[in-house]
């Protein structure tokens, strides 16, 4: 036992465990928010000289395939299939399509809200907004006065992240500052507009950040003093962030993020198939004497990368031989270039939208309900670029009716509330739609007329036409909906 006990007080002693020391890790970033909104908007535009162009500036890998380089004479044709383009046009589409308007509480707010939207063409500057936003992250509408366009309307235009920068105070933003970059004489200035809370505030610095007088170059001579001041509770500015960047702090995150090396991969499957069928062509193997020659200098033809589809081989000199042309064809592996192509697109879709609201039919046996389950996916990021917009939408309307109160020194407009409208999107057919409601209005008997007319026409059609076709069923059904008899009915 005196053993066993000295063995155990010496492992004791000797087992000493110490806490690691904090290991200190430094990470480059390679680029910041405003390379990667370029980045993205030359994703978007599917320009695949400007992508070579593009990557070629990049400090990234050399295997990746817009940036690696060929060999001389083995020049590849690199192709882009534009599919980040597809995406947020799609996208933009399916919400911008569904999109009804706005719902303001005050005839008065409302009539003049309408007036702004016709004004400034709204729906096509939704659209413009809906596509910025998913390119770049995140954007703003600004709102601007000029008396050479309108005498009293306010102007809205909509900023993309590019060109945006976003003050926070305590988590919100308090300021958004708009920039704009000028020449004059051989030199560059940067404008800045800074839109915060009860006022505008206008600067120019020149090329060296250095600040000079505001209205001292043509492009900002209409600036008059230092800015405007107006009510502390309104901004003329309406930022509009999609997600949160976990790169870019306080700044949005682009549709396109984690997707580049997707991308990348997906162009590179298919510039590799296209080049395995242009390798791939019918190849001739002629003998010398037979080989096309120019008609006009007997020489033989040199065949191209392009077109290179013959082969000289030897002439047939042994006894009894003869020269003749033998056909070769390559067996190309269709199957697993379509295998490769399918699975990156899968990944270049993955958690964005669903292949089937591309009208893609990667599996080519499912059937209706199985497409419609597939589309859950398309749903979520509709859902979340429409609760963006439920958000940005009514600021936007306020703002602009508070401004056209403030600039035309108007008597201001009680408090009113704006509500978006949107449309279904993906919802079962009107046959299946009419089996479950009459289900629930008899057999189960738990959804009443009104209720199952509004659930069967949803916002395809206004309230006085479902109150007109409550009443019509009502009365087929023999119900009659008389008043109530007063008291003093006699009298």
């Amino acid at each position: 036992m005196r053993i066993s006990n000295f063995m155990r007080k010496k492992i004791r002693q000797f087992l000493r465990i110490d806490e690691a020391d904090n290991a200190r890790l430094v990470i480059l970033q390679k680029l910041n928010f405003y390379t990667n909104a370029v980045k993205n908007k030359l994703w978007y535009r599917g320009n695949s000289e400007e992508l070579s162009q593009l990557y070629s500036q990049l400090d990234v890998s050399p295997t990746v395939f817009w940036k690696a380089s060929c060999t001389k004479g083995l020049e590849i044709r690199k192709l882009h299939v534009g599919l980040p383009k597809l995406i947020v046009n799609t996208l933009r589409n399916i919400v911008c399509h569904d999109f009804n308007g706005v719902d303001i509480n005050k005839p008065g707010a409302a009539d003049k809200w309408k007036e702004i939207a016709d004004f400034n063409k709204f729906e096509k500057l939704l659209k413009r907004a809906v596509k910025g936003f998913l390119i770049v992250g995140d954007g703003a509408f600004k709102l601007t006065f000029d008396r050479d366009i309108s005498e009293n309307l306010p102007i809205i235009e909509y900023i993309s992240g590019e060109n945006i920068e976003f003050v926070y105070k305590r988590g919100r933003v308090s300021e958004v500052v708009f920039l704009t970059e000028y020449s004059h004489d051989h030199k560059t200035y940067f404008f800045k507009e800074r839109y915060g809370f009860g006022y505008i505030k206008y600067e120019l610095y020149d090329s060296s950040e250095k600040p000079v007088q505001a209205n001292s170059i043509p492009q900002t001579s209409w600036v008059d003093g230092e800015g405007v001041t107006f009510g502390k509770d309104l901004m003329l500015a309406v930022p509009v962030i999609f997600g949160e960047s976990e790169e870019y702090d306080g700044r949005g995150e682009s549709i396109f993020e984690g997707k580049d090396d997707c991308f990348d991969a997906l162009d590179e499957c298919i510039s590799q198939w296209l080049d395995a069928l242009r390798a791939g062509r019918t190849k001739e193997h002629i003998p010398e004497d037979l080989l096309p020659r120019d008609p006009n200098t007997g020489r033989v033809l040199s065949p191209n990368p392009f077109d290179n589809r013959f082969i000289a081989i030897g002439n047939d000199v042994s006894e009894g031989g003869h020269n003749k042309i033998q056909t070769d064809q390559a067996n190309i592996p269709h199957d697993s270039y379509l295998a490769t192509y399918v699975t990156l697109l899968d990944l270049c879709l993955q958690g964005v939208m669903s292949p089937s609201t591309l009208g893609i039919d990667t599996k080519k046996l499912d059937n209706s309900e199985a497409q419609r389950e597939k589309e859950k996916t398309t749903l979520y990021t509709r859902d979340n670029i429409i609760d963006l917009l439920s958000e940005a939408i009514p600021e936007l309307v306020r703002a602009a009716v508070l401004a056209y109160v403030f600039w035309n020194e108007k008597e201001a407009f009680e408090a009113f509330e704006v509500k978006t409208k949107f449309g279904e999107y993906a919802n079962p057919s009107f046959e299946s739609q009419v089996e479950t409601v009459s289900k629930a209005r008899g057999g189960a008997a738990i959804l009443s007329i009104e209720a199952g007319v509004d659930e069967l026409f949803g916002s395809d059609k206004d309230k006085d036409w479902k109150a007109e076709e409550v009443k019509r069923l009502k009365e087929e059904q023999g119900i009659l909906e008389v008043p109530e008899p007063a008291v003093n009915a006699d009298g």
